[in-house]
């Protein structure tokens, strides 16, 4: 039996609270986020409720992306930010950006989540024309050593490696292993050419492994082991990272059984690259 993590660090949780109806609608049933019945992850989430759920496992650091509404992402980072210090994590923050007239009001919402001090980059909230901000928000978020999140469907993968061949050396994270839809050969087709082609980056370009359980239905090994593998083989043990996307991935299990399918997916690498894939990447890419 191979021995568990030594350390983990969740590169993708939500803690939230569903009282909050107007930076979390979907969760009352006020929006629709096209994940059917939301039930079992409207529930408050927060540092205490993970940590109470994550018993056995060593989750040493928690990464908090955006998750709240509109420009309610904005205050998201900065409420999360203020508690953290009692709380004692999150350890970092990914808060968001809404569409936007003009570049430089996007540029403005980055400005003022850099007043929190575990705030380590963005991912956009709403909805825009394509998978990318414009190419200016791209260029300021590099210019201030952020993170950029990707979240496209595999329909949208190459446009977006495209628009990031031009963005340099930023930091960008796709998030949910590239965020598959459904397991049909049509969707796998379109997935694997869009990941390969966000793989070519280079290594400033990794992978969140998560979020699979949604479309999947499970957190069977048999189901994730597809999509980790190839995505290991793009992107190496050096690219990838581990993360849990909870409480949204609970409504198909818990934690622990999440953390043991990533074990058992892992069980034929080595100690060290386990532990990048757990913990050391995260810590990399999110500077904490």
């Amino acid at each position: 039996m191979t021995d568990r993590p030594r350390r983990i660090v969740d590169a993708h949780v939500h803690l939230w609270d569903p009282e909050r109806a107007d930076w979390y609608p979907y969760l009352s049933r006020r929006s629709d986020v096209g994940l059917g019945d939301v039930t079992g992850m409207s529930r408050r989430f927060d540092v205490d409720t993970y940590r109470s759920e994550a018993t056995g496992w060593n989750v040493v650091k928690l990464v908090n992306v955006a998750a709240a509404t509109g420009d309610h992402s904005i205050e998201e980072t900065l409420e999360l930010d203020r508690r953290a210090g009692a709380d004692g994590m999150p350890d970092a923050l990914i808060g968001g950006i809404t569409p936007s007239d003009t570049p430089a009001d996007a540029l403005a919402q980055i400005e003022r989540q850099m007043t929190a001090s575990r705030f380590r980059g963005i991912r956009p909230m709403g909805v825009f024309d394509g998978p990318l901000p414009a190419a200016e928000v791209l260029s300021g978020l590099r210019e201030r050593s952020l993170v950029f999140e990707l979240m496209a469907h595999p329909d949208q993968l190459r446009a977006a490696a495209d628009g990031l061949s031009r963005a340099g050396d930023l930091s960008v994270v796709v998030e949910h292993a590239g965020w598959p839809r459904s397991d049909t050969p049509e969707e796998w087709e379109l997935w694997s050419d869009g990941m390969a082609a966000l793989a070519d980056l280079g290594d400033n370009v990794v992978c969140k492994l998560s979020g699979l359980a949604m479309p999947l239905g499970s957190m069977s090994v048999d189901a994730f082991r597809p999509w980790v593998e190839r995505s290991l083989e793009l992107f190496g043990t050096d690219r990838c990272m581990f993360a849990s996307n909870f409480p949204v991935d609970g409504l198909h299990g818990t934690l622990d059984q999440l953390f043991t399918a990533y074990l058992e997916l892992t069980a034929a690498l080595t100690a060290e690259d386990r532990d990048k894939l757990f913990a050391t990447n995260a810590e990399r890419v999110y500077r904490c």
